[in-house]
């Protein structure tokens, strides 16, 4: 890693929707960097990167696999992430810690609902994208179309680079717009391609592209906009800075196109790589919290700087121990290997340092700014945390994950599993932040809790096959929440005997629903002459205590205020300990006067269908309580979204299946909380 330098690093993402052909192309890309010897597929469970049994059965990506390729003197780090809804934050703590992206987009489909989310969630990040328009190939591609979807839909300014050579079964090649040259593969299986002139009847085609590519330019760069006002001719070397120069600013983004499955196109992705996508040194520096007390400090990409490292991902190895994936963003790494972290304020001692290489490893003595490895022995760091060095302490931005929408309770066949079974369950939540295990104050279930079906299935199987566990696990329920729909007051005053010592508290408290998705809001009127500062933060922790325990049903409590309107204390027989009953009671009563309601998850459902399946799909999804919100026709296929309540989609991919002849898919994600009269009349029976 020494021999490399900063400017030669690539750290970037493979981002898409489910099926649009990320693991296929991050496959041809490593053939073809030289990595692999052969080309692995997906169909037949022979991917580098889909390692996992679950994985290859499935044809699916589900955990993000990380692997490093030399190539042509740069040091390229890869990581394929899940296009399944289910795993998008196994999407958002990768991309939390790249610093480039390729979104692939499929020909056909173009800009699908999963595609939106992980381009916004690369917004988020500020991380610069190049995109592959893929499966140009196939039945109803439409490269234009997608175009149009980036600037319509995304909001972003696409900037082609090529234009594809025929379409659907005549798809041989792409046009190489920079160049003027047509790039030709006539062969299937292998990767070169000719170098050959532009096909006659496509010249006017791609004079007018390259007009308009270098037109977008030029209204960001003043040296390309005096060029082309000029007649001149612009030289190659100058265009690749200009459009690496705005795609670095997120102005423009570059667009590529191709087959990977068909192996065409691969070629000049991964030179897009080299040449637009950003090393370390290209990212802005980094301005983290410190300390309290501690002077603010700045991060830059330097092996010399003071240590700063983020824990962004957590894998149990095949000996059970955990593996922490780190990146690295300032100093080396180096025996004998202590690291401070600021959040548990203790000192750690890494054991060992390694490359990793997809589920493969290699050993390391030393990892510097700019490079992502994995290590093993932290004993208190979890995913988000920061390590550093204590006399540098500080706070790298941490990663925010949703909340589960669906859980199921799980109990081990026998007594002798019990302890096996919490082990393993503890494994699998250090490894996933949105999958969560509770037990039931109530029943004493365990509880354990997902982003949907597939997610809690594949953690199920993983948990009785990988882990070894015997276990009885029930059907899925959802996870729904509690909430008011008028205001209401309770006064809560009295007095506790508590070890024969008087214990006094008096709360009045006002509760009143808010806009849904804004949580929990707390409020205080009264001065410090009615109730010390003490007892109205009391009052506070006694009320969020109580929002996990629900009001009617037991869900969590969301979208209220409550507001501290008045209330007393006794100079002697108060005490904090009493305001938080009190303020629990007096929140529960309020709430109980309120018009309490069940609040169900709302999925927003997006499914793809041919158009003589179109009045069915219709007719269950409107059977199951769902809403028609759109329908799109694209080529010969049909766009539905919907919006469904999720406790009615269980088994869905099943009656679609049914319903169409195995040929329609689709795919939902959260939308929103919204009252269930029906669950609320259910679970009150």
């Amino acid at each position: 890693m020494s021999s490399v330098k900063l400017d030669k690093i690539r750290n970037l993402g493979i981002m898409a929707h489910i099926d649009a052909g990320k693991t296929t192309l991050t496959e041809r890309m490593l053939f073809y960097m030289g990595y692999s010897h052969r080309i692995g597929e997906v169909d037949d469970g022979s991917t580098v990167m889909d390692w996992m049994e679950q994985e290859r059965e499935r044809g699916i990506t589900i955990t993000s696999a990380a692997i490093t390729c030399p190539f042509q003197k740069h040091h390229i780090n890869i990581i394929d992430t899940p296009g399944h809804v289910d795993f998008t934050a196994e999407v958002e703590r990768c991309l939390r810690v790249l610093d480039g992206a390729i979104a692939v987009f499929c020909a056909v489909g173009g800009v699908e609902p999963q595609s939106e989310t992980v381009w916004h969630q690369a917004e988020k990040y500020g991380i610069p994208r190049i995109v592959f328009i893929n499966k140009n190939d196939r039945v109803g591609a439409d490269y234009y179309n997608v175009l149009k979807m980036i600037r319509d839909r995304l909001n972003s300014l696409p900037l082609p680079l090529q234009i594809p050579i025929g379409a659907e079964s005549e798809f041989r090649g792409v046009v190489d717009l920079l160049r003027m040259k047509a790039l030709i593969w006539k062969s299937e299986m292998e990767l070169d391609f000719t170098e050959e002139d532009i096909p006659e009847e496509m010249l006017e085609e791609a004079r007018m592209m390259r007009d308009q590519l270098i037109e977008t330019l030029s209204e960001f760069d003043d040296d390309i906009l005096s060029c082309y006002l000029e007649g001149q001719d612009i030289p190659i070397d100058s265009l690749k800075i200009a459009i690496r120069k705005q795609t670095l600013a997120l102005k423009v983004f570059p667009i590529l196109c191709g087959s990977a499955l068909k192996n065409k196109g691969v070629q000049p992705v991964v030179d897009g790589i080299i040449d637009y996508l950003p090393s370390p040194i290209d990212t802005p520096p980094i301005h983290p919290k410190t300390p309290e007390g501690m002077a603010p400090i700045e991060i830059l990409a330097d092996p010399k700087g003071p240590l700063s490292i983020l824990v962004f991902k957590i894998m149990n190895d095949a000996e059970r121990r955990k593996l922490f994936y780190i990146r690295v963003y300032s100093g080396t790494l180096a025996p004998p290997y202590r690291v401070h972290n600021p959040r548990t304020g203790q000192e750690e001692r890494i054991g060992r340092l390694f490359r990793v290489y997809s589920n493969k490893r290699e050993r390391l003595d030393t990892v510097s700014a700019g490079d992502i490895a994995a290590v093993i022995g932290l004993k208190h760091s979890v995913t988000g945390d920061t390590l550093c060095n204590s006399d540098k302490a500080h706070f790298l931005e941490s990663m925010e994950f949703p909340e589960p929408v669906i859980f199921v309770a799980i109990e081990p066949k026998t007594m002798a599993e019990h302890d096996r079974l919490v082990q393993s369950l503890s494994m699998l939540a250090e490894e996933d932040p949105t999958f969560r295990v509770r037990v039931d104050d109530e029943t004493g279930q365990t509880i354990i809790s997902g982003m949907g079906e597939l997610h809690l299935e594949i953690l199920i199987y993983r948990l009785l096959n990988e882990f070894k566990v015997q276990a009885k696990v029930g059907k899925p329920h959802v996870s729904h929440r509690e909430s008011i729909t008028v205001s209401a007051s309770h006064e809560e005053s009295g007095t506790r005997m508590i070890a024969s010592q008087p214990h006094f508290a008096h709360v009045v408290l006002r509760v009143e629903p808010v806009k849904r998705g804004n949580g929990f809001v707390f409020e205080s009127r009264v001065t410090d002459d009615i109730l010390p500062q003490k007892y109205v933060s009391a009052v506070e922790t006694g009320i969020r205590d109580s929002l996990t325990s629900g009001i009617q049903f037991g869900y969590q409590v969301v979208d209220i205020k409550a507001i501290l309107t008045g209330g007393s204390f006794h100079p002697e027989n108060s005490h904090e300990i009493d305001f938080e009953y009190a303020g629990s009671q007096a929140f529960r009563s309020a709430c109980d006067n309120a018009s309490p309601v069940l609040l169900s998850p709302i999925m927003a459902v997006e499914v793809t269908t041919p158009e003589e399946f179109l009045g069915d799909v219709i007719g269950n999804l409107q059977m199951r309580g769902g809403s028609i919100d759109g329908i799109q026709v694209r080529k010969m296929v049909q766009y539905i979204t919907a919006s469904v309540p999720l406790s009615s989609m269980f088994g869905y991919s099943t009656d679609l299946r049914s319903l169409t002849q195995g040929r329609a898919t689709y795919t939902m994600s959260l939308s929103h909380f919204d009252i269930d009269k029906e669950a609320m009349k259910n679970l009150a029976f």
